[in-house]
């Protein structure tokens, strides 16, 4: 068996870092990165992208609202579908270019936060980013969770999907992640996490906050790099993917 494993980074500004990429990079097969709007600037794209490539390591594009104060996980209303469609092909566009210029290449997207949330609880929107990603390249694949609308509408225009696997996160009874006002919804042991990991690929389900089984798919795993457990939860899942016979690999072609 293999399995993705991604983690979001190069979520930076500036002199200002976020999580420890150089380390991740050498556990991860997959990274998916800022575009500026949420997080990240030119300088830490490129960065992000150069030492993904000396790794071995895919990229993607991690879009997310305009929200740098927010760190784009603050709802935010009023845009149209074609606002946000617009705005995740720019993002995109932005680390296209700016991995071209680190000699990488973007193979995949990632809505990121808010925008991700919503999108699986909004047709409109979903539709958008997938047409969005088919817009600027037919073949990125869109990251999203299993069974919400995101994955939905990207089957429904065409776009191919890798289906994802919070590790560090709790889930709702109706697939959705556990909203981070909650207590718990975050986790940051790494053993809990690992093992958690491990039950969800082996019984193809994800088991709710409630007890609930949620009959899934998954092709990647995700860690989100701004915690600071992030490394060694990364680490630990890894070891414990491997030690059970599961390559840990990208899920797209370098």
């Amino acid at each position: 068996m293999k399995i993705d494993l991604n983690c979001d980074m190069g979520e930076g500004f500036g002199p200002w870092p976020m999580g420890d990429d150089e380390a991740m990079l050498d556990i991860v097969s997959s990274a998916n990165v800022a575009c500026g709007f949420h997080a990240g600037d030119p300088g830490t794209m490129f960065r992000t992208a150069a030492t993904a490539l000396r790794k071995g390591v895919a990229i993607g594009a991690h879009p997310g609202f305009n929200d740098l104060q927010g760190f784009g996980r603050r709802v935010i209303k009023g845009d149209s579908p074609a606002d946000i469609e617009r705005m995740i092909a720019y993002q995109i566009g932005a680390l296209q270019a700016v991995a071209a210029l680190a000699g990488h290449r973007v193979s995949y997207v990632k809505a990121h936060g808010s925008l991700n949330n919503m999108a699986n609880e909004d047709e409109d929107l979903a539709l958008a980013i997938a047409r969005a990603i088919k817009g600027v390249d037919a073949s990125l694949v869109n990251v999203c969770m299993p069974g919400l609308l995101m994955e939905k509408a990207s089957e429904q225009i065409g776009v191919p999907v890798a289906r994802e696997f919070f590790a560090d996160r709790t889930y709702e009874d109706n697939g959705t992640l556990t909203s981070r006002k909650k207590p718990g919804s975050v986790l940051h042991d790494a053993e809990t996490a690992a093992e958690r990991v491990l039950r969800t690929l082996e019984d193809r389900a994800v088991m709710s906050v409630s007890g609930k089984r949620i009959p899934v798919t998954i092709d990647t795993i995700c860690v989100h790099g701004d915690e600071p457990s992030a490394v060694a939860m990364a680490r630990t899942i890894r070891q414990k993917l491997e030690a059970s016979g599961i390559s840990v690999t990208s899920f797209t072609v370098l």
